[in-house]
């Protein structure tokens, strides 16, 4: 038992593609292949499919609806529930475009979409280089993810960090075409890594804004609402000396193409309060979310840890 828990500790990425040529892994490298199919479709079309396959999804995902519904009820709370229903569907609509960008990220050169892309802020990015100590792009989990993390490198150097597929040969595929875009892609636990590349006044991709269980976290308002937030954000700027630079990138309204949006480094940061860091940090992710709602991960459980293990489950369905 010890043993094979030493084993998965010490398991090493494989991203040799060579390594997957069982008949166990034909079936994700159907899967693979129609990814970069539609990586081939023309924009427009990308876009109205990923409309569709989003509507799909808002028809026949039951549980995610209801997340997505209990999520923005909470956070929306001065919108109509006809609002707020028309806000879900979009959202579905949204993210649905954002399955269809993953073939874009992994397997078209980002120069293809400079002309469908603006990038807005780029000399708070060059300020925050200029500390010499690197810089923690704060960013969230917008249904762009990985479209506009590829986007961003045609502006600026960057690393990321990523939690991994749980699918070997799908997450080989996914670094193998994140690391021709960025220069290193970190697994998310990775922090002694991190913290190389920050000495080295590297950029690094980073995204706090989900509800990662109890270890290290404060309960922290996001949209007024207490939600677990980690603290690791201040621990990462207070041991290092980092700038962290908040960015955002998102779908243009009425138009095909993207808006990147850096921000000025944040000052006083950390202050020392953990509280008062994450609640700044949520602060600053949920000014970005208000610039297009839709585009935002409404799908995931963000509110799941509750200040009390004794508190509802506010994701339970309720009974008549």
């Amino acid at each position: 038992m010890s043993q094979s828990k030493s084993k998965k500790r010490t398991r090493v990425r494989d991203t040799q593609l060579s390594h997957y040529l069982h008949p166990r892994w034909w079936g994700t490298w159907l899967v693979i292949g129609f990814i970069w199919l539609l990586a081939k479709l023309p924009m427009r079309v990308q876009w109205r499919t990923g409309v569709i396959l989003g509507e799909l999804a808002y028809r026949t995902l039951g549980s995610r609806k209801h997340i997505t519904r209990v999520n923005i009820e909470l956070c929306f709370p001065e919108l109509s529930p006809a609002e707020r229903e028309a806000l879900v569907r979009k959202s579905f609509h949204s993210n649905g475009i954002g399955i269809m960008e993953i073939g874009l990220a992994w397997f078209r050169n980002p120069e293809s979409l400079r002309h469908l892309t603006r990038v807005h802020g780029l000399e708070h990015v060059d300020a925050g280089l200029a500390e010499g100590k690197g810089i923690l792009l704060l960013g969230g989990h917008y249904s762009t993810l990985d479209l506009g993390g590829s986007l961003v490198t045609m502006f600026i150097e960057a690393d990321v960090m990523q939690r991994d597929h749980n699918n070997a040969l799908m997450n080989a595929v996914m670094t193998r075409s994140r690391e021709q875009r960025y220069g290193v892609a970190l697994n998310s636990k990775d922090l002694r890594g991190l913290f190389r590349r920050l000495k080295q006044n590297r950029i690094v991709w980073y995204a706090t804004d989900q509800d990662y269980g109890r270890k290290g976290i404060v309960f922290a308002p996001f949209f007024n609402v207490p939600a677990a937030s980690i603290t690791a954000t201040a621990r990462i700027a207070e041991r290092s000396g980092c700038a962290v630079v908040p960015f955002s990138h998102f779908r243009r309204e009425g138009e095909i193409g993207y808006d990147i949006y850096f921000h000025a480094p944040l000052t006083h940061f950390p202050s020392g309060d953990d509280l008062a860091d994450a609640t700044r940090v949520n602060q600053v992710i949920e000014n970005e979310i208000r610039r297009c709602p839709d585009q935002y991960l409404w799908m995931h459980r963000r509110f799941k840890t509750r200040p009390s293990k004794d508190d509802p489950d506010l994701y339970r369905r309720k009974t008549t």
